[in-house]
């Protein structure tokens, strides 16, 4: 079960609000391979690493980067890509971790070991840095794609499904799209990839049940076994999105319109902490908000 994709281009910001330039949604991406993809990301991070800047935000995101980095490629030398799958839904957070991932694919294509055991795998890496990059002539980004799960909500918002679909396409996301709860949704997923060991999440500190995650954590007793591996667990909201907005990562309109935390229609709503001098019919942009705590507002 999957998502027929169409391509994805890039937005073009009007007065801070990003517009969908529908003229580039099939430019050039179709063409691009996957190896050019990740490569084109990688230098796109390793020139972001490599500015210097006064902002506190981007200085603070830019460590984020080599944390996050460090533990994906930890995550890719313990399973190899084949064993490894993203869970993604085109939130934010998952953007930014397919992005990350991409990014190191590059530099880790050539280590695919036999999976660990469950035991040696609990343990959470160092953070580490980036390794110093590496020019194409030197390191050959696999063309395998990566493996994906999209959980589809139970009364999705169309954009959501759009914007999956497109940046699906966009990135090359080998994707499976189950409209099931999450727990038979992954028993699906395992028995049609019976490879995958472990899974990227995007979950993040501030999310429920996520205060005492690690980098890596088996699922819980009663639920289908992998290992869940968290990258950006220690982001905070306002450097997801100077991480998303800085290298102009294209995301889901619905941030444009006051929506901070995607669920589905009949759960979710602008975020109130975002409307326009208390009209609630407007609603400044996701990016503007930056408290942590009042990301959710918008969900029941």
């Amino acid at each position: 079960m999957t998502d027929k994709a169409v391509s994805e281009g890039q937005n073009v910001r009007i007065n801070g609000t990003a517009k969908t330039d529908k003229s580039a949604l099939t430019r050039g991406s179709s063409t691009r391979t996957l190896p050019e993809i990740c490569f084109e990301l990688q230098a796109k991070i390793d020139a972001f690493l490599c500015e210097e800047t006064e902002d506190d935000v981007l200085r603070s995101v830019q460590r984020q980067v080599k944390v996050s980095m460090g533990v994906i490629q930890e995550a890719l030398r313990r399973y190899g890509l084949d064993h490894l799958s993203l869970s993604y839904n085109g939130g934010k957070d998952c953007l930014v971790l397919l992005v990350l991932i991409l990014a190191c694919l590059p530099r880790c294509a050539s280590h695919s070991p036999p999976p660990p055991s469950d035991a040696a795998a609990a343990h959470p890496p160092a953070a580490a840095a980036p390794e110093p990059p590496l020019s194409s002539s030197t390191s050959a980004a696999s063309d395998r794609p990566l493996q994906a799960i999209y959980i589809v909500s139970p009364h999705p918002f169309p954009e959501v499904g759009d914007f999956v679909a497109r940046s699906a396409e966009r990135y090359r996301l080998d994707l499976k799209r189950y409209a099931l709860p999450m727990r038979p949704a992954l028993e699906a997923y395992l028995e049609d990839r019976p490879a995958i060991k472990a899974i990227f999440l995007g979950t993040r500190r501030t999310d429920p049940h996520g205060e005492f995650l690690t980098y890596f954590d088996p699922t819980d007793k009663g639920w289908p076994q992998f290992m869940r591996v968290h990258p950006v667990i220690d982001w905070h909201y306002v450097e997801i999105w100077a991480f998303i907005r800085h290298l102009q990562i294209p995301f889901c309109d619905l941030y444009n319109r006051g929506f901070t935390s995607l669920g589905g229609v009949t759960d979710t709503r602008p975020n109130p902490a975002l409307a326009v001098g208390g009209d609630t019919s407007k609603f400044r942009p996701a990016y503007e908000l930056r408290d942590d705590e009042e990301e959710r507002l918008g969900r029941d």
